[in-house]
């Protein structure tokens, strides 16, 4: 299921500029082997999710000609949600001058400020307003790369939720202030879609795994969640679909992992997919290309996915037109 989200004009112009780029198709023999780090932010070694996606990066790079420990070694950190911790992990791969770094998630992506290395981000939310990039177009430094989410998506998860639980009155979005400095992005467009739809949203801001249980009992077993895309939240994704059933409240999580592990549905983009779409932009860099020359890119198409056992699980019917137009459907 292919979806725009807002901006249409700008994303045309944004697509325009990107697919202009000369298609790469094999490295160019190298007089040295090419060192590359990848900062995996909000996960742990040996996370499945994690594994797809460096899966999907290794599978890009192989197809631009790059294979690892031949022409290229690549030095994963997985930095889980340890915020604190990342900037001197980040210096400490700073001090080894790897060609690039790959960055995943946004403060992964902060502790770079410094480094003075070309830099290809993935799963960052606010770009400009986190001060990566000055444009999508013209990034103008030595940082580029992926978006995972239009501010508008915050409306669309609002309105989701409300077709697949129509009774719901009460929506608490939550999200983490530390991890997740971009949520405002979100709660304009969500408060927008639910005042249309007649739903009190609660923005609930959280920190430990208490502050996620009193946001779910504050609903009282007659509301829904919004889950949006914060490493620490990741981090409880597993905590928080189980209180989803203990209180029997719908919730959509903005990752797609969520829904095979239980969550009721999810609407985001295809995380390995875009792993493999930033190796292209690696592949360019390694050949010369500089990041202020390759335009920062928003998200285009983003998948619904439902699962009909949670839904049963809570006494929940989803429209036809709905399950007609999911990418997935877990039965």
């Amino acid at each position: 299921m292919k979806i725009g989200i807002g901006r249409r004009e700008f994303l045309t112009a944004l697509g325009g500029a990107a697919v202009s780029w000369p298609q790469t198709t094999r490295a160019q023999p190298m007089e040295r082997k090419r060192h590359i780090a990848v900062l995996m932010g909000g996960l742990a070694q040996g996370d499945a999710q994690g594994q797809e996606e460096v899966a999907a990066l290794e599978d890009g790079l192989k197809q631009a000609g790059w294979i690892t420990g031949a022409n290229i070694e690549i030095d994963y950190r997985w930095l889980g949600a340890a915020v604190d911790e990342m900037p001197a992990v980040a210096k400490e791969v700073a001090d080894t001058h790897p060609d690039l770094v790959f960055s995943r998630s946004t403060p992964a992506t902060a502790t770079l400020r410094d480094a003075k290395l070309p830099v290809v981000f993935v799963l960052v939310a606010d770009p400009i307003g986190s001060g990566f990039i000055q444009s999508f177009a013209k990034p103008g430094g030595n940082f580029t790369g992926f978006t995972n989410v239009e501010p508008s998506i915050g409306g669309k998860w609002l309105a989701l939720l409300k077709e697949a639980a129509p009774a719901i009155k009460r929506v608490a979005i939550l999200f983490n202030p530390v991890t997740a400095p971009f949520a405002a992005l979100y709660l304009l467009s969500a408060e927008q879609a639910a005042q249309q739809a007649g739903v009190v949203l609660k923005p609930s801001p959280v920190g430990s795994p208490t502050d996620i249980e009193t946001a779910f009992a504050s609903l009282a077993g007659e509301g829904g969640i919004i889950f949006i895309n914060d490493i620490f939240l990741q981090g409880h994704r597993d905590f928080i679909i189980e209180l989803a059933a203990r209180h029997r409240l719908p919730a959509i999580y903005a990752n797609q992992t969520c829904v095979p592990n239980g969550g009721l549905m999810s609407y985001a983009v295809n995380y390995p997919d875009i792993f493999q779409r930033a190796a292209h932009y690696v592949d360019l860099i390694l050949k010369g290309a500089k990041p202020a020359e390759l335009p920062s890119q928003l998200p285009t198409r983003f998948e619904l996915a439902i699962n009909l056992r949670t839904a049963k699980a809570l006494g929940l019917t989803f429209p036809q037109i709905l399950l007609a137009t999911a990418d997935e459907v877990i039965e």
